[in-house]
């Protein structure tokens, strides 16, 4: 019991640090991306994005190289995109004294260029699986995932911003930024990451801590906890662009922070480390549940241009019974995926 509420209070105070840390790198990132005139939804998938983001890269290359955790990493990273695309959008939502709004640059360019970089992704675990398979005693289809399979994800996202630079040069921005000092910034901006970093090394320690203690496999405490806890520095700049009734840079937020999450974040742990196994028999259906999510916010969206309340409220519900469904299988209660949890 002594353990549990140990590294319970350390999960939550690692979270307030990177809460911490990502409001400091969210000021600055919106200060800089005023200095330099950026439109709204460039800044919001891009800058603040990535900037928000950097917990869940921060959670890949610390899993990867300290603890030899690639799959803790993946599984956070997958589990904070379905907390970014199901709960971030709709608890802005239901804060904002209005119907989230989108438009169709939101919809068609940053919604589907976020499917393909699902799909190319999972093509990656695939070539992972069938170019350099693992042996596994369990049955499981494993593959090494090598820095060349990792370099396709980042080249897909260095083509995401090559179409966002096109969206600035014809952008005119009316800011006044002369009170704005980039060199200072900069430097807040470099502080901030240093915070985040302490912040996530405290979460994953908890995840690994709760899969000795419990007796469950790393992966579900990174799906949920690590997952939630490196997502709400998106919650924050998504819940206060809603309540300012800027929609667009809140759903964009959103969506390009899993864009990063997927073509650079995963792929980073790799880069670094020279190669990491990938469990595809585990990979595949969580991307499948990925895809399922980022499909009903697309349709969702897509109806009038606006996320209704009963529209949010379906996207909690969702997301509730994807949390369900992981811990039915971690337990044994259902068998529907046979290589979950992983061993």
């Amino acid at each position: 019991m002594i353990a549990i509420l140990t590294w319970t209070l350390v999960a939550v105070i690692a979270t307030a640090i990177v809460w911490k840390g990502s409001g400091l790198l969210e000021s600055s990132s919106e200060r800089l991306s005023a200095y330099y005139r950026l439109p709204d939804i460039v800044q919001g998938a891009i800058v603040v994005a990535v900037g928000s983001s950097f917990p869940e890269l921060s959670t890949t290359v610390i899993s990867t190289l300290l603890h030899g955790e690639f799959e803790l990493g993946v599984a956070a990273i997958v589990g904070s995109a379905l907390f970014n695309i199901l709960v971030i959008p709709a608890i802005a939502g239901l804060a904002s004294r209005q119907a989230l709004t989108a438009n169709r640059d939101l919809v068609y360019k940053e919604a589907q260029f976020y499917m393909i970089a699902v799909a190319v992704l999972t093509l990656t675990f695939s070539f992972a699986a069938i170019y350099h398979p693992v042996p596994d005693d369990a049955g499981a289809i494993r593959g090494e995932m090598t820095r060349w399979l990792a370099l396709m994800p980042v080249a897909l996202y260095g083509l995401y911003l090559f179409v966002q630079y096109q969206d600035t040069l014809e952008y005119e921005a009316d800011v006044d930024t002369r009170d704005i000092r980039p060199g200072r910034e900069w430097a807040r901006l470099a502080l901030s990451l240093g915070v985040i970093v302490v912040g996530v090394e405290g979460l994953v320690q908890a995840a690994i801590h709760f899969g000795e203690i419990f007796d469950t496999p790393s992966f579900l405490w990174g799906i949920t906890v690590v997952a939630a806890g490196t997502s709400i520095p998106d919650a924050f700049v998504s819940i206060r662009a809603a309540r300012q009734g800027r929609g667009v840079t809140s759903i964009a937020n959103v969506l390009g922070s899993n864009t990063f999450d997927l073509l650079v974040c995963i792929p980073a742990g790799v880069l670094i480390a020279g190669t990491a196994v990938v469990n595809f028999s585990i990979a595949a259906p969580m991307m499948a549940a990925l895809t399922g999510a980022t499909v009903a916010l697309f349709l969702m969206m897509r109806t009038g241009m606006v996320l209704s309340r009963p529209e949010c409220v379906a996207l909690l519900v969702l997301y509730v019974g994807f949390l369900a469904w992981i811990g039915a299988e971690t337990f044994g209660a259902v068998d529907w995926v046979p290589s979950l949890p992983p061993r």
